[in-house]
């Protein structure tokens, strides 16, 4: 273990698009490390003989041992040792909040800087990637079984990773015609490339996992069927939590009205920013307010800034220090002109003669006393009504569980319309698993993999065991 006075307090910058030049372009915003500045990062880790790190981090990546390759410039071994927990470093070394997980356990943190272990992550995934360094591991012998995934989301992807390499036949279905679900309808190209994710798509195609694209389980067939009629022997169900929600205030109904779901999804998944070659519709505004604060709400709002609005505007209930959304993503919104109307409260929506949504009516709020769990609400402030123009609003305030799949399965669910499972996935239908944000929520990347690497490996026991072995455990 390194001796911490020998540590660089600070973390190695990493490069970016200049704020007014990126605000008008769909390319990544940061540009990553250099070999020179990946390994001098690499060399503030400690080493620590009791990793926290890991322990902050859903899938227990080994951070230690992957970052000591980095410092040796064994930076596809580095990939490959990420590749043994997590199935998509490159992916999650761009979209997972490591501030609040592994970087947020990292010992440094009490005198200086955290390790970018988030930054070492993507760095050692796009050297392997790029320099046509990756490895199709050894897969186990065939066990004559076959599992069905349905969505190919981030839960998906990783059951899928496992299962294939345990030597299981794995089939997974999507109802969008291309796999990655939120990573491909909800991320905008400046945070996380499509190109990455049809890479991690493909990777899993060479390792023999087969995908059946627009099919929407539920309706082209349930559940069940593919557990009799279809002959799978399990069945994981990772299909994410993508029901649109909206403020039930006057005016929804107008045009020019989105969930962040269908903007994002019309924005990234089908091309509306690269029109005319994609002829994908998509309202325009000039001044565009969005209403929410999370990560969602920033990806909504730099878009629209990206399709040519003149003004955007989060409109969020709260404070600043409630918002949501990572800090990094607050930093590059207000960095690329995003303004943000704080303890501000639609109340009502109003359009023009061809029912175009033209403004937006507001309260002002403030916050009020703590509650049992120190959350403070925002409470109306009286007489504080005003409007603001807005010709196009986005609503990024939540999702649902969608009941398509979950209202034709047998299954039980909770009270908000989610999947019921246990720590190991398995719901209350014998021979189907549930994770991500099925199950909790709307959660992370990561999170949703740590569902997946666990249901994947309950799964295994089952498979190995059958029904009866595992009955009542």
């Amino acid at each position: 273990m390194k001796n911490i006075k020998d540590i660089l307090p600070t973390r190695t910058p990493m490069r970016e698009q200049e704020p007014k030049v990126r605000a008008r372009n769909f390319q990544e915003v940061p540009l990553g490390f250099s070999p020179e500045e990946a390994r001098r990062e690499a060399a503030r880790c400690l080493g620590c003989i009791k990793p926290m790190c890991v322990t902050g981090c859903p899938v227990n990546v080994d951070i230690p041992a992957f970052i000591a390759l980095v410092d040796q410039g064994e930076f596809a071994a580095a990939a490959r040792k990420v590749k043994t927990t997590n199935a998509l470093p490159a992916v999650c070394g761009r979209v997972c909040p490591q501030e609040s997980q592994c970087e947020a356990k990292c010992i440094l943190r009490h005198k200086m800087e955290p390790v970018a272990v988030g930054r070492l992550e993507r760095f050692v995934a796009d050297f392997e990637r790029e320099n046509d360094l990756v490895e199709i591991p050894e897969k186990a012998s065939p066990k004559g079984k076959s599992v069905a995934v349905v969505g190919a989301g981030p839960a998906g992807l990783t059951v899928a990773g496992d299962l294939i390499l345990a030597g299981y036949d794995v089939t997974i279905f999507e109802a969008f015609h291309k796999a990655g679900g939120v990573l491909m309808y909800g991320i905008p190209e400046f945070r996380l490339p499509k190109a990455i994710v049809e890479k991690e798509a493909a990777y899993l195609e060479k390792l023999g996992v087969k995908f059946e694209l627009n099919q929407v389980i539920g309706r082209s067939i349930t559940i069940q069927e593919l557990l009799t009629e279809k002959g799978f022997s399990a069945v994981f169900i990772g299909v994410g939590a993508g029901l649109p929600s909206f403020m039930k205030i006057p005016g929804t109904d107008l045009g020019g009205v989105y969930s962040a779901n269908e903007y994002l999804t019309r924005s990234n998944l089908m091309k509306a920013y690269l029109f005319p070659q994609y002829d994908t519709p998509i309202v325009l505004g000039k001044n565009v307010a969005v209403v929410g604060g999370g990560n969602v709400a920033m990806d909504a709002a730099r878009t629209a800034l990206r399709l040519g609005a003149d003004t955007v505007t989060i409109v969020y209930r709260r404070s600043k220090t409630e918002l949501p959304a990572r800090a990094e993503e607050v930093h590059h919104a207000e960095e690329e002109g995003i303004q943000f109307k704080l303890l501000t409260n639609p109340t009502a929506l109003h359009g023009d003669e061809n029912g175009m949504v033209t403004r937006m009516t507001c309260l002002r709020m403030e916050l009020g006393e703590p509650d049992a769990s120190g959350r403070r609400s925002p409470v109306e402030i009286p007489g504080s009504e005003f409007e603001m123009p807005a010709d196009l609003v986005i609503f990024a305030v939540g999702t649902g569980a969608n009941p398509i799949l979950t209202q034709s399965a047998e299954m039980q669910l909770n009270k908000w319309g989610y999947i019921i499972a246990d720590e190991k996935g398995r719901t209350t239908l014998p021979g189907v698993w549930a994770g991500g944000d099925i199950v909790t929520g709307a959660a992370t990347v990561i999170e949703a993999m740590g569902a997946g690497r666990a249901a994947a490996k309950d799964i295994c026991k089952f498979l190995e065991a059958g029904a009866e072995g595992l009955r009542g455990q």
